[in-house]
């Protein structure tokens, strides 16, 4: 049997062939963008470039129609509206209902390890003992074109149990445990996300979809007849509309695929605020094919400020309090376990972003500590499994849920004590902001983008993994604190200006000093991923800043320039 497949008994029929039966030959209106990459003749057959042609033709009307809504959703909150929950879904939040039963690979998600999908990390996470490995398009993924074809054919290979990487640097040979019992999971890009080296009738392809079909396309078969998958984890959602949109797509994969309707299972990361409304109407949506939400913590304290941004009453301090203890992300988190468990779903905890450090017990340990308390809050408030970006975490992780979770979930867990209103999740915690927070928010920015422009969607910067989420936290805070510098009136006080905690104006000649300071603190460039890209991140940030309006998604406005470096350097 192949590495990722199951321990518990198959049919002994015939494995079926990798990909499906179709014509052989270029679809018309089909066109692929860009230098060719490595690889990329052996996954972009003609087979599914028609099947990407159809369901770009078919589904990108309703893409473009939702991201119109968002757009029209979010001028009315700048307007003043505020998030709130439906009326006109009030049925289905009130009425009793519960989620298609949860298939056996799915039953226990105690630990989960998330990643990106180059070659190694596939092999290290598939290697390590987690339950399950997210295998990420997304976040952790900077999105040129090499990197979503290498992902692919990792994938591919993982799944027919032939991966095997040997590090150029090295030497050293990494290799697919024939063993592994690790569910493979994998997160396309969200709606909003463009995939330009793919266009259908000179159209961009939909990123999600694109990463989606092209997995399914050719690995579904052969994990359905395993009874492993295919399993997803779909981002960013913001309303049931947009879940409905993935189940229709997800039909018409299973159908264009040869596979039983409701194969395909997904997981939905409750990760904007808007969605913290709706997550009865998305497992509705969804009901024949979801099998847990997951507390996208970081996302959704980047999407809390992004959609609160013109309500001066709504500031959150400098990152590094606004932790999962807070009154309005308990709220979040609570809320999501309450719902899950009263629909038959599992409720998915957040990532531990802390990585070991090396060379220093004590601080290494704190820092674990810090993960073991993260983890004992997630599994006595009721979560069924949690996150971590380290493989050292797992262990960690593990003791902590065996020892507090006998059963393989807490679906019986239904926290009724729950009592969470639309005030509770927009009332922002207390707190402050120092100059550290605040440059080390320059800082983060900075030496991110600088990594995504070389193809690095994830870095260790100060000994926390830093992916897109946490990055946009930095960026979209900045941009708050120096864009509408001043804390509303209330309750007869005047409005205040915002401030550093040693009184220094929160302003942007504060920030231009810690924009022209950064580069003599980073040091020898050559030594951190990305160094050569630091003058374009800087400037990119600048832009950013300045800007009158929040520009919705760092990857967005750093896309062009990735697919400009990839057309100078190949």
């Amino acid at each position: 049997m192949p590495a990722a497949g199951p321990r518990h008994p198959v049919s002994t029929a015939t494995e079926p062939s990798r990909s499906p039966q179709a014509p052989q030959q270029v679809a018309s209106g089909f066109r692929r963008v860009g230098r060719p990459v490595e690889g990329e003749a052996t996954i972009l057959v003609p087979e599914l470039q028609a099947l990407l042609t159809d369901l770009h033709r078919l589904f990108e009307p309703v893409r473009r129609q939702r991201l119109a809504a968002r757009i029209a959703r979010q001028a009315e909150f700048d307007a003043g509206r505020l998030p709130d929950f439906r009326a006109d879904t009030r049925s289905i939040r009130e009425s009793d209902w519960t989620v298609a039963p949860i298939p056996a690979a799915l039953q226990d998600r105690r630990v989960e390890i998330t990643g990106p999908v180059d070659p190694k990390m596939v092999i290290n996470a598939l290697n390590s003992g987690a339950n399950c490995f997210m295998a990420d398009f997304e976040d952790s993924n900077a999105p040129s074109f090499a990197n979503q074809i290498t992902g692919q054919r990792a994938l591919r290979d993982a799944v027919g149990g032939t991966l095997g990487f040997t590090a150029p640097e090295t030497g050293k040979r990494y290799a697919l445990d024939p063993a592994s019992s690790t569910v493979l999971i994998v997160r396309p890009r969200g709606w909003h996300l463009d995939e330009v080296h793919v266009t259908v009738d000179g159209q961009p392809m939909g990123g999600g979809l694109f990463d989606l079909a092209t997995f399914a396309f050719h690995n579904a078969k052969t994990l359905a007849w395993r009874e492993r998958g295919p399993y997803f984890y779909l981002p960013k959602m913001e309303c049931m509309e947009e879940a409905r949109l993935w189940d229709d797509v997800l039909a018409f994969l299973e159908v264009r695929l040869g596979l039983p309707v409701g194969t395909m299972k997904v997981t939905v990361l409750i990760e904007t605020l808007p969605a913290v409304f709706e997550m009865h109407e998305i497992l509705h949506a969804l009901r024949g094919r979801i099998v847990g939400l997951n507390c996208g913590r970081w996302d959704y304290i980047f999407s809390w400020l992004k959609t609160l941004r013109r309500h001066p009453d709504k500031v959150l301090p400098e990152r590094g309090q606004v932790t999962m203890a807070q009154p309005f992300l308990k709220a979040y988190s609570e809320l999501l376990i309450q719902t899950c468990h009263r629909r038959g779903a599992h409720a998915m905890g957040g990532m531990a972003a802390q990585i070991p450090i090396k060379g220093d017990e004590e601080a290494n340990e704190r820092a674990m500590q810090r993960v073991r308390a993260d983890k004992l809050r997630e599994v006595t408030a009721g979560h069924d499994g949690t996150w971590v970006a380290h493989p050292a975490l797992i262990p960690i992780a593990r003791e902590i849920f065996d020892a507090h979770m006998p059963t393989p979930h807490q679906h019986h867990v239904r926290r009724e004590d729950v009592q969470v209103t639309r005030d509770d999740l927009l009332q922002p915690c207390l707190g402050t902001i120092s100059r550290a927070g605040f440059d080390n928010n320059v800082e983060v920015c900075v030496r991110y983008l600088a990594a995504w422009l070389a193809g690095n969607g994830c870095v260790p910067i100060h000994h926390l993994m830093e992916d897109a989420a946490t990055a946009e936290i930095s960026r979209t805070q900045l941009w708050r604190w120096l864009n509408h510098p001043q804390i509303a009136a209330k309750n007869g006080v005047p409005a205040e200006p915002l401030q550093l905690d040693d009184g220094t104006p929160l302003d942007f000649a504060l920030f231009e000093r810690a924009l022209i300071n950064l580069p003599s603190i980073l040091g020898d460039r050559r030594a951190m991923p990305g160094g050569e890209h630091i003058d374009a991140a800087i400037a990119l940030l600048d832009r950013l800043t300045h800007a009158d309006t929040l520009e919705a998604f760092l990857t967005s406005a750093a896309y062009p320039q990735l697919v400009q470096s990839e057309l100078q350097h190949g």
